[in-house]
């Protein structure tokens, strides 16, 4: 697998203004419309892992269609954790993610595009029915990241569809 320059930008302005690439505003986003908006993801992701260039990369370091859907994957599992940590938890500390050591551990250049799609629809799946579960006051249970940044379930959800969303516009399916 090809090195990919590491991203390290902090992506959590997204939650106060739109962002310029993708478009999505996230801060306008209703509580109501986060497992919803995951689902439908999860339905653009398997499109894509159906192309004919799943594992082409647009250039050396960027990932291909199939990386962007193996990281989408296991932000949908991670998130997933996140989530339940919230819920059961107060104001847990989430443990440290270098989302490029996992792409180089797992090859995510080299996986099966449709083992990832049955996995990423099991993941996103499990994480859009734990949002359908959230309730009332629950949308405002805190979790933080080590780096400092702290989110409420709300913002969370909202972070979480800008990301994915915002892949699916990297590989020209938004």
């Amino acid at each position: 697998m090809t090195e990919v320059v590491p991203d390290t930008k902090d992506w959590t302005w997204v939650l106060a203004r739109p962002c310029p690439e993708c478009g999505l505003e996230a801060a306008a986003l209703a509580t109501g419309e986060v497992a919803p908006r995951l689902r439908t993801s999860v339905a653009a992701w398997s499109h894509v892992l159906a192309r004919p260039d799943v594992r082409v990369r647009p250039a050396v370091q960027v990932w291909s269609p199939l990386e962007y859907a193996c990281h989408v994957r296991d932000v949908y599992r991670l998130y997933d954790e996140r989530l339940r940590l919230m819920l059961e938890q107060d104001d847990p500390l989430y443990a440290d993610w270098d989302q490029d050591e996992t792409a180089v551990r797992d090859a995510y250049g080299t996986q099966h595009p449709a083992a990832v799609t049955g996995q990423l629809q099991q993941a996103g799946e499990a994480l859009a029915a734990r949002f359908d579960g959230v309730r009332g006051e629950q949308w405002e249970r805190r979790g933080r990241r080590s780096d400092g940044a702290r989110f409420t379930v709300a913002s969370f959800g909202r972070y979480l569809l800008h990301d994915v969303e915002h892949h699916l516009h990297d590989v020209g399916a938004a």
